[in-house]
């Protein structure tokens, strides 16, 4: 059944401007003020974490909104000890907003003695006392599975097609969609399927982790406009490695639509220098000033989704319906033309 008490949102330190976008863009819905809940959210002179919530949260239903981002272990800690503030000051219900889930890529055990640090991050998020995960682009599906409580994955695919739709306009025939390792075909082949284009994948070769020895191309990318599509970019090295890899099997042009821009150590950079003329992220890691100002790296927002999420969770309404772009586009208010 839907609650009776009004959604209240409140937010760490990870990504305040993301908080605040959400909570104006449920004011708009709502037809009434939907704000931040009053909150300190602070460090001791040793690094110790301290929240106090200056409201009545007495039967609420919360919602907490926090990436997991760097620095990760600080904003998850965050994330937990105002998860045990709010139950023990006895919300009703707490919702985990977590647009970057941290720990992702940590989903298996692939080597002898290594930890599976996504499935204890999970257990810390449930035994910490959330009730609800809502989350965009997990790295890995089955990390869902991790968690005994529900979690609503949401996907960046329908904002990335209604971007390239209006930013390609006229010229969707010569673009390819392109998958940066076979890990990601099935991304890239939904994305591909949703602008109705090819779809081809890099396939690289790790002599160790972070360092890539050869890459092919598998697939005719001959004249077309490539776009990579990846969940994550980090360092940014393989990325700028494809795109180049590309351009010689004879691409016309490279752009990348990647979900989490965590963009770390020389990651901008070698965006900035790469033969990429774009690189659009989301705003589910908040942007650093570098980033900001990157001339072809460009930030779609996320909030209008997780808005509309969370009024769904709230209402008991279908979270599952914000996956179709014909849903989503009336949500962006005319941002994506799709005429």
């Amino acid at each position: 059944m839907p609650s009776m008490t009004e959604p209240k949102l409140i937010a760490g330190n990870s990504n305040r401007p993301l908080a605040n976008a959400i909570a104006r863009r449920m004011s708009m819905h709502r037809g009434m003020s939907v704000g931040l809940v009053d909150a300190r959210v602070e460090r001791f002179n040793d690094q110790e974490i301290f929240v106090e919530v200056f409201e009545n949260v007495r039967g609420e239903d919360m919602y907490i909104i926090q990436s997991t981002s760097n620095p990760a272990n600080d904003n998850l800690m965050e994330l937990l000890i105002m998860t045990d503030a709010l139950k023990r000051s006895s919300a009703n219900r707490i919702t985990a907003v977590i647009p970057y889930f941290g720990y992702a890529r940590q989903d298996r055990r692939a080597k002898a003695r290594t930890p599976i640090s996504a499935k204890l991050v999970a257990n810390l998020i449930t035994e910490a006392g959330v009730d609800r995960v809502l989350t965009m682009d997990l790295h890995a599906a089955q990390i869902q599975g991790f968690f005994d409580i529900p979690v609503d994955n949401l996907y960046a695919s329908p904002i990335f097609a209604l971007d390239i739709e209006h930013h390609f306009k006229g010229r969707l025939n010569e673009v390819t969609v392109v998958s940066p390792d076979v890990g990601g075909v099935a991304r890239a082949r939904e994305l591909a399927q949703r602008i109705g284009c090819g779809l081809a994948i890099v396939d690289k070769r790790r002599v160790k982790a972070g360092e890539v020895a050869e890459m092919t191309v598998i697939g005719d990318v001959s004249g077309q406009t490539c776009i990579i599509v990846d969940d994550i970019c980090d360092t940014a090295g393989t990325l700028c490695k494809a795109a180049e890899v590309l351009m010689e099997g004879g691409a016309k042009e490279v752009h990348s639509y990647i979900t989490h821009g965590v963009l770390s150590g020389p990651a901008v950079e070698r965006v900035t220098k790469s033969v990429m003329k774009s690189l659009v992220i989301t705003d589910s890691i908040e942007p650093s000033e570098p980033v900001k100002a990157a001339k072809n790296i460009r930030i779609v927002p996320t909030a209008p989704m997780f808005a509309q999420a969370i009024m769904n969770i709230w209402s008991g309404t279908s979270v599952s319906s914000l996956f179709d772009a014909e849903t989503l586009s009336p949500i962006y208010e005319g941002m994506y033309s799709r005429g």
